[in-house]
């Protein structure tokens, strides 16, 4: 499991949700795999404690499962929560975009630019880990520009659906289009081209039901039979 350093301020159970929930997105957390309490604590340095509540608070979530008696584990990719949540932020993300083309500054534009830059470098480089990152990144800024930050901050939870199938993704399709699709938008916006920047992100975030079926062929085992 991948640790990553405390921040100031922040309580042991915000740290144990946090990195708990980054592993179970990165797959280091696999689906339909155990989980130990005391493992997680002592690889954080904290106390069962916080780490039974982050695990209390995922599960509400529904990417972890408890079973009293049997212990936690990291639920199976269910593709009705996945499609929940990629229709919940194309609905939010259309408006977004429409509205960046009115809203957005030329600082807000070169910002989203920068992260093309280092998408690109660490698409060389083979970085998935970071490509997710930095693709996350670069829709925070679609929201921030629009004022809308508590707005996705709202919505991360759910997203932790989706954003396993997108990290499955960069290990399955060697070609993304991730990159070039938000080479369109930022066009798009700078253009304010409104009609455009919709197309875009519509196709943007329908592209995992293309990559669906290549992936539940691959991994099987990841995924909830219905």
């Amino acid at each position: 499991m991948y640790t990553m350093e405390r921040m100031e301020k922040e309580t042991a159970r915000e740290y144990a949700f946090r990195v708990i929930k980054y592993n179970i997105i990165s797959l280091e957390l696999t689906p339909g795999s155990m989980v130990s309490e005391n493992e997680l604590a002592e690889e954080m340095g904290i106390s069962r404690t916080p780490v039974r509540e982050a695990l209390i608070e995922l599960s509400k979530l529904k990417v972890v499962e408890i079973y009293p008696q049997r212990g936690s584990f990291i639920s199976l990719i269910d593709n009705e929560l996945v499609e929940e949540a990629r229709f919940v932020r194309l609905l939010l993300e259309q408006t977004m975009v429409m509205e960046s083309c009115d809203a957005a500054s030329e600082e807000n534009l070169l910002a989203l630019e920068e992260i093309l830059r280092l998408q690109d470098f660490y698409l060389e480089r083979g970085a998935k880990d970071k490509l997710l990152q930095l693709d996350n990144e670069f829709h925070e800024l679609l929201f921030t520009i629009n004022n809308k930050k508590f707005t996705y901050d709202l919505i991360s939870g759910m997203m932790t659906h989706f954003d396993r199938v997108r990290r499955l993704s960069l290990s399955v399709i060697k070609d993304s289009k991730n990159i070039s699709d938000h080479k369109k938008l930022v066009d798009a916006i700078r253009n304010k081209d409104k009609e455009l920047a919709k197309e875009v992100i519509t196709d943007h975030l329908s592209r995992y039901k293309l990559n669906k079926i290549e992936l539940m062929e691959q991994y099987p085992a990841y995924f909830k039979l219905k």
